[in-house]
């Protein structure tokens, strides 16, 4: 992979959820998994992913009788999203000739 693009971020669907956390403090599991459109068990994979990479933080709070699953970006996990935005940014530029 180019230099700076980080391989845990990269793929689609979980710099998409990087960059929806990024704007947040935290999301609830339902409104990433309706945004990406994605099935639980495959949102929770990327999750898990981002979290062993301590990218993101997982909290489950119980809320009307049910235990609902809040997701949010780390500092590590801001950091790794703003050098992996900054490398696609550079790759962009020197494709701009084409």
């Amino acid at each position: 992979m180019s230099a700076g693009l980080d391989p845990v971020i990269h793929a689609p669907n979980r710099l998409q959820m990087c960059c929806m956390l990024a704007a947040v403090d935290t999301i609830d599991f339902a409104t990433i998994r309706e945004a990406l459109d994605v099935s639980e068990s495959v949102l929770s994979k990327h999750i898990k992913t981002l979290e062993e990479t301590a990218y993101v933080t997982v909290r489950k709070t119980p809320l009307d009788g049910r235990v609902r699953t809040w997701v949010g970006l780390t500092a590590a996990g801001r950091k790794a999203l703003k050098g992996h935005l900054a490398a696609l940014k550079a790759m962009m530029a020197g494709a701009e000739g084409l």
